[in-house]
């Protein structure tokens, strides 16, 4: 058997590479940055926005905003077809692709002043680009927050102990942000905030029997609700009151998560369990429906290459690069930091038994159908004192498996349930920040988009269109996450993520052709969009003839198949108007032909 040391040493090695030589070689030869010239931060500086940071304290804004559940959860999905995909994805994809993507977007967002990757289309590709980049984004966002939310609703479903402590955390973020708002402190009560977290991690087994604990024993369908109900009102609320002090309190534990996987894997040194291989990478798994290829690309999104990190390329972090040479760790080192978690919870995942794998993330008939029995789950479910069979999406099996590796420390077994718990609030609290994040650039675009119809929307201060654009965007990813299941919904997230990646891929190779010495250099974004615009365009269509427009199969959605189909329109045509300009852009490069005329002779 192997043990997750190998795959940790091999894949700090070739990240180590990769940032010292092939970082450098993109941020200074490709595009060429100087530092010498005056950064967004510095000459648009106002105190607010726009604020010169250093490049550590950038770098670990940047890693927080795109580290979130979903480096943790795709590759927890993709161990259905081995551990062997999942893992030279996550090495390939981020090397060839997800460092470059995240660089050159923040890169191509400072050269235009810090701009969302709508208005940077718009200014290197045209209008007509664009626009269709800001429709998509708006599809993007809005099918990432049902396919992020598709894994709370598995994880909160009859599970009372972690509702509870994911409920508290609202109360204890608005006492935070209340506090600091009219004391201008926050160091005390930021040790208040933990503790309380904290606690109510340990309370949770004491609402066992009260009618809170069956108040809050919640079925899937009523917590799908709950959901685009609360991020209505999250959005609304201001973002000094919910968002930022609970987006503050959460980084503590995503360093407590992130610095238990470190410690288990390393020191504990789990063996993994899985083949290289498994007997669906053909297609027909009870996770994800879909062959190998093209989904071990669709399904492991964050942590190879995000399109959503375009989001984040291209909003805050572009305001607070200090210098040029910064964005080498802020965007290049983040995302193959990212990378490594990806790849420790595919460890995670893989560290278990594949049958106890099976039945904690497939449907309790789809696991029947398999054949297979369990080995450890029955004492799993013991240790931790909850259900775990069935309960799909991602979220439990990484925090089952993380709990399966500390289980090897005898004194833990009496920890075992509220690790577990504390681990399911970690991805719960993160998604939820996420969905407060994305549905409020949700309702941006949408006012935005809208505004060129009726120019009142355009105004983020009126409060009719502000309220009207939160429940257009709230509506819309919550009938997404009741429409399907786990499988055809994170199936359209890791699609339109992708393209995302795609249309980020596409700009950053534009403005690579017209900076940079060499159009060669245009290949370091060229080679990961061919590769990733045929993926996401057959992943799609596979969806749609397999699943979308199948009356027999589970996630059978026309709604669902209309947006695929819109969607991936929008990226031909973005794509069209990058190549018309490419051969505008190589034409004017090209040295004017000089006519052979005889010189007369004397």
């Amino acid at each position: 058997m192997d043990h997750a040391i190998t795959f940790v040493i091999a894949t700090l090695c070739i990240l180590a590479i990769c940032y010292r030589f092939y970082g450098v070689f993109f941020v200074r030869k490709v595009l060429r940055a100087d530092d010498s010239e005056v950064t967004p931060s510095h000459a648009l500086e106002d105190g607010r926005n726009y604020v010169p940071t250093k490049k550590w304290v950038t770098a670990g804004q940047h890693f927080a905003a795109i580290a979130a559940a979903g480096p943790l959860v795709g590759p927890v999905l993709a161990a259905q077809f081995g551990y062997l995909p999942g893992f030279v994805w996550l090495l390939v994809g981020v090397v060839i692709g997800g460092a470059v993507h995240d660089t050159v977007v923040l890169f191509a967002s400072m050269k235009h002043k810090g701009q969302s990757l709508s208005e940077v289309a718009k200014a290197e590709l045209g209008p007509v680009a664009g626009w269709c980049t800001g429709l998509a984004m708006l599809f993007i966002i809005t099918i990432t927050m049902a396919g992020l939310s598709m894994v709370v609703v598995h994880a909160l479903e009859r599970n009372a102990w972690g509702a509870f402590a994911v409920f508290m955390t609202v109360p204890i973020a608005i006492a935070l942000g209340l506090y600091e708002r009219y004391s201008g402190h926050s160091k005390g009560a930021t040790y208040v905030g933990v503790a309380a977290i904290a606690a109510s991690v340990f309370v949770g087994p004491y609402i066992g029997g009260t009618f809170i604990g069956t108040w809050l024993t919640l079925h899937a369908e009523t917590v799908a609700i709950i959901l685009p109900v609360y991020a209505f009102f999250a959005t609304a609320l201001p973002v000094w009151m919910l968002l930022t002090p609970r987006g503050y309190l959460s980084s503590f534990m995503k360093i407590g998560v992130f610095g238990a996987l470190v410690v288990g894997v390393v020191f504990i040194n789990p063996e993994i369990r899985f083949p290289a291989l498994t007997d669906f990478i053909h297609g027909g798994g009870p996770v994800l429906s879909g062959p190998v290829w093209p989904f071990i690309s669709i399904t492991i999104a964050c942590g190879a290459i995000s399109g959503f990190h375009a989001f984040i390329g291209s909003g805050t972090t572009p305001k607070l690069v200090d210098k040029w040479s910064d964005i080498r760790p802020v965007a290049f080192g983040a995302m193959l930091a990212e990378c490594v978690v990806g790849v420790m919870a595919l460890i995670a995942a893989t560290a278990l038994h594949p049958a106890d794998y099976f039945a904690i993330n497939s449907a309790p008939a789809a696991f029947a159908k398999l054949g297979m029995d369990v080995v450890d789950l029955p004492r799993l479910s013991e240790a931790i004192g909850l259900d775990l069979y069935g309960r799909t999406g991602g979220a439990v099996t990484l925090a089952v498996g993380m709990t399966e590796i500390f289980t090897r420390i005898p004194w833990f077994s009496t920890l075992a349930s509220y690790f577990f718990q504390f681990v399911v609030m970690f991805e719960a609290v993160f998604i939820l920040t996420a969905i407060d994040s994305g549905t409020r650039v949700a309702r941006y675009l949408i006012q935005d988009l809208g505004g060129d119809l009726y120019a009142p929307l355009k105004r983020l201060d009126w409060m009719p269109g502000s309220l009207a654009a939160s429940v257009i965007a709230c509506v819309a990813w919550g009938y997404l996450l009741t429409s399907g299941d786990i499988n055809s919904v994170w199936a359209l997230f890791g699609v339109s993520n992708q393209l995302m990646a795609s249309v980020g891929l596409i700009v950053g190779a534009t403005v690579i052709l017209r900076i940079s010495q060499k159009r060669t250099y245009m290949l370091t974004c060229l080679v990961p969009l061919a590769y990733l615009f045929v993926t996401v365009n057959y992943a799609g269509y596979w969806m749609i003839s397999n699943v979308y427009l199948n009356p027999l199969a589970k996630g059978y959605s026309v709604f669902n198949a209309l947006i695929s189909i819109i969607m991936l329109t929008l990226g031909v045509v973005i794509l069209l108007a990058a190549m018309r300009k490419w051969r505008e852009m190589l034409q004017a490069l090209k040295p004017e032909a000089v006519p052979l005329v005889a010189t007369p002779a004397e």
